[in-house]
């Protein structure tokens, strides 16, 4: 790396939408060096899964992905008939065929600018416990979400087998993932990628606040100021935006439903630049279909 790259990232591509799957085919890089980071939710079959992150992969000098709910689903028209773990196994094989960086694999390091630093693919699911008020328990709170009219798909199309439930599906990706974090060098920088926000704060402006159930944990309220992120990158509420929590920028790099993205009045499909960092400059660069 000659050190002119860039860290750049995306998520929530939702390729299935033709308008999307036009922005993705003009997604390039700026140099031979520039990294790519996929923060999940590029679709929702394998066949189209497959088709994008190789085309991105051809075209990046890395490019590293993480599962969102999406890519978790056993829908109808996917001829991968595989549920949970085994279909997650299988689009990390995938992945591998591809060249392309997995939450299973060594965490690459970033050697050009603000590195070097160890780019860290999360996969930590969620576990019910961004609860909604007036709830104290999972049941209660999907009871208010209910009376809300607010139910995840993922209750229907994300199994978890062969564990019993998300949650707990959840709880051994958080001990594995953690002990990985721990193990880095103590002096060693991190960028955390999780499909899902490691922390509660980015969903406070959801429209509606009982979908943050299915949205993380708090139990990596504390991984990044714990594991020295120099940003979080997460995708998943379809809001793209630049927070700062804890001193920690945290990007939401979503491109989102056409729908969600025609509200912006603006170009679809940002690269957002996570590394080199600059206070005060814009951390996003269009991509134009």
């Amino acid at each position: 790396m000659s050190g002119h790259g860039k860290l750049l990232a995306i998520s929530d591509l939702h390729v299935r939408y033709e308008d999307n799957e036009e922005i993705v085919q003009g997604i390039r890089p700026d140099s031979d060096d520039d990294w790519l980071l996929v923060a999940g939710d590029v679709g929702e079959t394998s066949t189209d899964i497959h088709r994008t992150l190789e085309l991105l992969a051809d075209r990046f000098s890395k490019v590293i992905w993480v599962p969102g709910n999406h890519e978790l689903w056993t829908t109808p028209d996917d001829p991968l008939r595989l549920n949970g773990v085994r279909r997650y196994e299988h689009l990390v094989a995938m992945c591998r065929e591809l060249g392309v960086v997995t939450p299973e694999d060594p965490f690459p390091v970033w050697e050009g600018a603000d590195g070097p630093t160890a780019i860290a693919p999360l996969f930590v699911l969620y576990d019910y416990s961004f609860l909604p008020a007036g709830a104290v328990d999972k049941q209660s709170g999907l009871a208010i979400a209910e009376r809300a009219g607010i139910v995840c798909s993922d209750e229907f199309m994300l199994h978890p087998d062969p564990y019993p439930s998300r949650e707990a599906w959840c709880r051994a990706r958080l001990e594995s993932t953690e002990a990985r974090l721990a193990a880095l060098p103590a002096d060693l920088p991190t960028v955390l990628v999780n499909h899902f926000p490691l922390v509660r704060e980015p969903t406070f402006i959801l429209t509606h606040p009982e979908f943050a159930m299915w949205c993380g944990t708090v139990a990596t309220a504390d991984w990044p100021t714990r594991f020295r992120a120099s940003a979080v990158v997460y995708g998943h509420l379809h809001i793209p935006r630049l927070i700062h929590h804890d001193g920690v920028p945290h990007h939401e790099v979503s491109l989102g439903y056409p729908r969600e993205w025609r509200r912006y009045g603006r170009a679809p499909g940002r690269l957002v630049e996570v590394l080199p960092a600059a206070a005060g400059r814009s951390n996003e660069r269009m991509v134009r279909p």
